[in-house]
């Protein structure tokens, strides 16, 4: 359905939490690296649960690798610098959702490849600093699973 990039992930339960949503979404998961962790981390594998085998996960030396596998795609990166509400995006299957370590976020080199229109924020109360990673990955999966039409998923009428 969508692409989920975790840029340098730090913290195996986020991670963990994300492979079960996507698991349960239809997305793919790409890691780039480094990793603040191993696949093999006990965290990891808890807050996944017995997911991770119906969970579809890449892991790519860089970002540019990352790019370059989806081609076309059209990559959106959540930032609490971005300028672009993240609800006003109309998603379309396919599109690519970039999401940055917990400790630092996206770093400006990063940002710098995207346009405004593709540096999306999550609202939140004024003064505070960010969202947790794999909160913040759910509500955006969401949001564009059901700008979809929720295409895929089991009856929820």
């Amino acid at each position: 359905m969508f692409n989920v990039i975790l840029y340098q992930p730090e913290i195996p339960p986020n991670t963990g939490n994300v492979i079960r949503l996507c698991a349960n979404t239809g997305c793919q998961l790409h890691l780039i690296k480094p990793l603040g962790f191993t696949l093999e981390d006990k965290q990891l594998i808890r807050a996944g649960l017995d997911y991770h085998e119906f969970a579809t996960l890449r892991v790519h030396d860089s970002l540019t690798d990352c790019l370059a596998s989806l081609g076309e795609t059209r990559v959106f990166a959540l930032t609490t610098k971005g300028s672009t509400p993240f609800q006003l995006v109309e998603y379309r299957r396919g599109d690519a959702f970039l999401f940055g370590p917990e400790s630092r976020g996206l770093p400006a080199e990063v940002l710098e490849q995207f346009d405004a229109g593709h540096c999306l924020r999550l609202p939140m109360l004024p003064d505070n600093r960010s969202l947790n990673l794999s909160n913040t990955v759910a509500v955006t999966v969401f949001e564009a699973w059901r700008q979809c039409g929720f295409e895929g998923a089991a009856d929820i009428s």
